[in-house]
């Protein structure tokens, strides 16, 4: 019998759908504050359709919440406290160079 419940399920949910590096990228950006997706878009440097579709990830996820204004879409975070969790990403991305500086050496 598995130990793994919903909730874990829903976590690795999460974790998948920040798990690209262009939808990083727009968490953080949008972490200083609301964009428009042709902000969104121009500093992604790619396509309207595969950053909407980026930001539908990270919608279905919970991890954003958009506001259309007339013809423009404008998206947030809506639990800025994801980032603390880049943090300790980058923490261990950190101590695992560290670690394979010392074996190189």
């Amino acid at each position: 019998m598995t130990q793994i419940t919903r909730k874990t399920e829903a976590r690795a949910d999460v974790l998948k759908a920040m798990a690209h590096p262009a939808r990083l990228f727009m968490m953080e950006e949008l972490a200083r504050g609301e964009r428009c997706v042709c902000e969104l878009r121009e500093m992604v440097g790619t396509d309207l359709s595969t950053v909407s579709k980026h930001l539908a990830v990270l919608r279905a996820a919970g991890l954003v919440d958009m506001d259309k204004r007339g013809a423009q879409v404008f998206y947030r975070l809506t639990t800025p406290c994801i980032l603390r969790f880049v943090d300790c990403i980058d923490a261990v991305v950190r101590n695992t160079a560290e670690r394979h500086l010392e074996l190189a050496h």
